[in-house]
């Protein structure tokens, strides 16, 4: 599937192509609640990195989390320096995944039948998920993966 996005202002359009456009993973560590927001959680999909392309790159950002002990994680989220919308994540462990954020895309996005939510232990105190009876739940990581629930679930992405 084909997805396009954009920042809030409208100096950043990106589109990329993703087998994996289901919505279902909220995370509610503090890094994606604190830098992505809304609900207190983010969710991320999954996409070709090698089909990533940006219109207004110069006034993307990166930022990289400090790990627990200290050092900068290789996960680096990317924004706009002008309005601060998240849009995607990339990671050097996994250089042809790129994780745009559902927040930031523009394309339809197709409803999932289930949700993950993941980083629970991490939740803000004033969070209360709203989980459904289908959807799975997990204190940390799940071992499943986007391409995995996607994969689990019979879900191809549309053309």
């Amino acid at each position: 599937m084909k997805l396009e996005g954009s920042c809030h202002c409208g100096a950043v359009r990106f589109r990329l192509t993703s087998a994996h456009p289901y919505p279902f993973n909220l995370c509610y560590c503090s890094i994606c609640r604190k830098t992505a927001g809304g609900g207190g959680y983010a969710i991320n999909l999954g996409g070709e990195a090698d089909s990533l392309e940006v219109e207004g790159g110069e006034h993307v950002r990166v930022y990289h989390a400090k790990e627990p002990g200290g050092g900068e994680s290789p996960l680096g989220r990317r924004f706009c320096e002008h309005c601060g919308s998240m849009l995607w994540a990339w990671d050097s462990r996994w250089p042809e995944l790129a994780h745009p954020f559902a927040s930031a895309i523009d394309t339809p996005l197709p409803m999932p039948p289930e949700r993950t939510h993941l980083m629970l232990g991490s939740k803000a105190p004033w969070v209360e998920p709203c989980v459904r009876e289908n959807d799975q739940t997990f204190e940390e990581y799940p071992d499943e993966s986007i391409a995995a629930w996607h994969q689990r679930l019979g879900l191809e992405a549309e053309e």
